[in-house]
């Protein structure tokens, strides 16, 4: 098997997306995919995987990796060049130019950061609103076989019961449009929406995906989100310091399972239809987790720290709720997780300390 990451574990999952059964992938032989958001850690994943899968299936799949920056995504996606995949620089927010077919489309492009959505609002419902309906236009116009929009957990807002809500994809909780952190989830539902839309008048075949929050080997370096913080503090050694009571509870999902879960929508899901991508079992309060890492960890000597600021809402954190979100009627489509929570944080730590310490090495780890 062709190597194309110095990372064993990464190179690990790329091998498992290939070698996977739950995807048809006769049909995706000869296509040319379209993958926006490409140097994000879902896109980025995406596009490596179809082309691992190309090569060791002999598929001639071709990616194009819609990135705004030609150097991040010669860093990010340079190692696939040669075997199908082709850089596109551009930005969602204008309307998208591309030569020649394009059979399929994964729109991953988004905001993502927390306190993006509460810094940057306007930009944050712009980029999901004028993104989506340009990615929509452009399937419409090149006719393509499917799309999938990668919505999130999130527009499932606040549940109004205090007990844990089960979640499926016609249940809906509260989100006040008035408060500027809703400036992503109100956008994403708006999103969807507008992609029912085409899906009803236009017949563009468009599937949403629902995503749990999604992590694993390959985060960058520069990541914030709760899984990132409560890693680096095992690695360092350091105290796991809670902003919140860590009561919210929710879902994840590992990377490989998640674009899994999105070949499985783009080749099998119903036009106009959204699916929850989600690991029932890893269902836990913010709390647990970290209380389970340094059960795991205890070499760390981490321990769990509150330090509660009067104004949370400064970190941009979701609203406190209890969500499990069910993967049933994607599991319907012949999709199953396969990573745990205590299996996916031990393959995030090895990839973070791969790539820490090949950052300070010029040798070749390739193995």
């Amino acid at each position: 098997m062709k190597i194309w990451s110095d990372d064993n574990i990464l190179q690990a999952d790329l091998e498992r997306i290939a070698a996977s059964e739950l995807v048809d992938w006769e049909r995706l032989r000869g296509k040319r995919v379209l993958v926006t958001g490409a140097t994000g850690l879902i896109g980025s994943l995406i596009a490596r995987g179809l082309i691992c899968a190309s090569v060791k299936r002999s598929l001639d799949i071709r990616v194009v990796a819609l990135v705004r920056s030609l150097e991040k995504g010669k860093d990010v996606l340079g190692a696939f060049l040669e075997d199908g995949l082709e850089l596109a620089v551009g930005d969602v927010l204008s309307p998208l130019e591309l030569d020649g077919a394009v059979d399929y489309v994964f729109h991953c492009a988004s905001v993502t950061a927390s306190k993006d959505f509460v810094n940057r609002p306007v930009e944050t419902i712009q980029t999901t609103l004028k993104g989506t309906e340009h990615l929509l236009e452009f399937s419409r116009e090149k006719g393509v076989e499917s799309m999938v929009y990668l919505s999130s957990m999130e527009i499932y807002g606040t549940p109004d019961a205090q007990t844990t809500a089960i979640m499926r994809e016609e249940c809906y909780g509260y989100i006040d449009p008035l408060q500027v952190r809703s400036s992503y989830s109100e956008g994403k539902r708006m999103a969807e929406g507008l992609c029912a839309a085409y899906a009803h008048e236009y017949q563009v075949p468009v599937k949403t995906a629902r995503l749990a929050q999604t992590f694993g080997a390959g985060i960058p370096r520069t990541e914030n989100r709760v899984f990132a913080q409560f890693a680096r503090s095992i690695q360092n050694g350091e105290d796991i310091v809670l902003h919140t009571d860590g009561s919210k509870a929710h879902c994840y999902c590992y990377t490989t399972d998640a674009v899994l879960g999105l070949l499985t929508v783009l080749l099998k899901g119903e036009n106009g239809e959204a699916y929850n991508i989600s690991n029932e079992e890893t269902y836990c309060t913010i709390r647990e987790m970290a209380e389970m890492l340094i059960r795991r960890y205890p070499q760390s000597g981490s321990r769990l720290v509150f330090d509660i600021p009067e104004d949370a809402n400064q970190y941009g954190y979701a609203p406190t709720s209890r969500m499990l979100i069910c993967s049933g009627k994607l599991q319907a489509l012949g999709w199953k997780a396969g990573v745990g929570l205590p299996e996916m944080f031990e393959r995030l730590m090895g990839s973070m300390e791969r790539r820490d310490t090949d950052a300070f090495s010029n040798t070749s780890r390739l193995q």
